[in-house]
């Protein structure tokens, strides 16, 4: 399981330094696809195969599945980890992910989500909650 945050960045190749504490269990490859918010996920290779079972039960009937699958799967890449734990962040994910060079990089349980530091530290994200908002939808999952 991922967990924890850490503040990087990537260089001049659109490379980005894996954390050491994260890479153990991701291994020399992985998949990095566009994330439902504004940011990159990065699956180990059993947890996409998982995700992808998921998926081949959902009804291709239903544009919004068909949608999604495209958004998912069509903008997948295999990623293979050099010597040094880095992966290339493919331009047109960079893009997406609005990602220019600071990086926030953190588990999120079966992935890791990789974040522009300007994005994920503007007022405008809505993807963090205040306490209130926590206890809230928390509370609707009985946690």
């Amino acid at each position: 399981m991922f967990m924890g945050t850490t503040y990087n960045s990537i260089d001049d190749k659109n490379r980005l330094i894996v954390p050491s504490r994260l890479r153990a269990e991701l291994g020399n490859r992985c998949v990095m696809t566009k994330g439902l918010d504004t940011c990159l996920n990065i699956y180990t290779m059993s947890s996409w195969e998982k995700q992808m079972e998921k998926i081949s039960h959902m009804p291709e009937s239903d544009p919004k599945v068909r949608a999604f699958i495209r958004h998912f799967c069509g903008n997948a890449v295999e990623c293979e980890l050099d010597k040094q734990g880095r992966i290339v962040i493919p331009q047109e994910l960079k893009t997406y992910a609005q990602i220019d060079r600071d990086l926030v990089t953190m588990g999120a349980m079966s992935k890791i989500e990789v974040w522009s530091r300007q994005l994920w530290d503007s007022p405008e994200n809505d993807s963090k909650m205040d306490k209130e908002e926590f206890a809230s939808a928390l509370k609707e999952y009985n946690f």
